[in-house]
């Protein structure tokens, strides 16, 4: 089983991880996280923070000579910006942002200043988990699993891509600063989000992750924590600002037939597989061996330029908002949290199916896998008395 845990503030010196559970003799070095760790700073509408910070990340423990050791992984980045608030009075935060976590955090933990919120709420902590899902990332490549994302959304703007092959979706958003496979509507998206700039408010969106090449197998659906859905949505739903996750066309199922929404199953060969992917992969909480395929929704990002109503908790009087300074439109870059999450989470499946401290273990288990085969599923057509 893989464990995560991050720490560290937005402002504060560092944002560090630790994760347990990698099996030794995978290959790592800090360029294979760095990399993960610049895509994550790239996407048009990224405030001033990303014109500071240059994430590289520093490998504490976990690793000698360039190989996991099996042991726990540490790993810390450095928060550049951290020199200008560093032994620096800060005014206190006394007015909650609606939307964020300024006012739920106080309540819950007693704060006598809403930066105390703010500081560990902040969407900062994904550096973190990127950082780590790197590493995730790298073993499922050993397998042959890959992962990416592509933004079909931002504000009022909608992009087509059902035409466009998956794979070729997922290249295509690399180049682009919105992360949008289609160019005439990534220019849309980007004249939207400049307007947004002017207006100085801010705009959410949606975005897809797709995994392809995943086994099936992975997930369970005899017990309602282990099923790969509820997983996987809930690490999307962890995401700072996600707040709503669909897996394959679910919400567009909903509105039609069942004989209009099942993936039918065809042979091709001694091979069991479906001409469409409406289900995203997965059926009864178990992969099916379909490109896993989620959507999850972006909120707008709660600070604004433009105030909002609320409430000054020091002088108890109403007031407006103060500005922290932020994104006006992250979408494009929480598109690669989703995969890092997508990674953490389809790691850990593979590694509670297989098991295996080495990789010299787990690659001899995962070529045993059962596939959708006739030569792999063995019937008895016979009546049988079950109880």
């Amino acid at each position: 089983m893989i464990r995560l845990l991050t720490a560290g503030e937005s402002h504060g010196p560092a944002v560090t991880a630790i994760l347990e559970g990698i099996p030794a003799g995978l290959r790592l070095t800090p360029d294979d996280i760095n990399h993960e760790l610049a895509r994550r700073q790239k996407g048009f509408g990224s405030g001033g923070r990303m014109k500071i910070e240059k994430d590289q990340v520093q490998i504490l423990g976990g690793v000698m000579s360039g190989i996991t050791i099996g042991s726990p992984i540490s790993l810390q980045i450095n928060n550049l910006d951290h020199v200008k608030w560093k032994d620096k009075a800060v005014p206190a935060l006394t007015t909650p942002r609606p939307g964020h976590a300024d006012l739920t955090g106080a309540i819950k933990y007693g704060y006598s200043d809403l930066r105390y919120s703010l500081e560990r709420a902040s969407a900062r902590e994904t550096t973190a988990r990127v950082a780590a899902a790197a590493i995730c990332r790298k073993l499922l490549n050993e397998f042959g699993i890959k992962i990416g994302s592509y933004v079909t959304q931002i504000g009022s703007i909608k992009a087509q891509v059902d035409d466009i092959p998956i794979e070729q979706r997922i290249s295509l958003s690399e180049q682009s600063d919105v992360r949008c496979p289609d160019e005439e509507t990534s220019e849309k998206m980007r004249k939207h989000i400049r307007q947004i700039m002017q207006d100085k408010d801010t705009l959410g969106g949606v975005f897809e992750v797709v995994a392809l090449n995943v086994p099936p197998g992975l997930g369970s659906y005899v017990h309602w924590d282990r099923k790969i859905e509820a997983i996987l949505a809930k690490a999307m739903l962890s995401i700072h600002a996600i707040k709503g996750v669909e897996i394959g066309t679910a919400f567009d199922n909903s509105r039609k037939r069942g004989t209009e929404v099942h993936d039918e199953i065809i042979l091709e060969g001694d091979s069991i597989t479906r001409n469409t992917n409406r289900a995203g992969g997965t059926e009864g909480g178990v992969t099916t061996g379909q490109p896993l395929v989620l959507r999850a929704a972006m909120k707008p990002i709660s600070t604004t330029l433009n105030p909002l109503q609320t409430v000054d908790l020091a002088t108890g009087k109403p007031g407006p908002t103060t500005y922290e300074r932020s994104d006006f439109c992250a979408v494009p870059r929480a598109a690669v949290v989703g995969e890092a999450m997508v990674a953490f989470v389809l790691s850990d499946e593979l590694l509670r199916k297989i098991g295996g401290d080495s990789l010299d273990e787990m690659h001899p288990r995962f070529n045993t896998l059962p596939q959708a085969s006739l030569n792999d599923i063995t019937i008895d057509d016979e009546p049988t008395i079950f109880w």
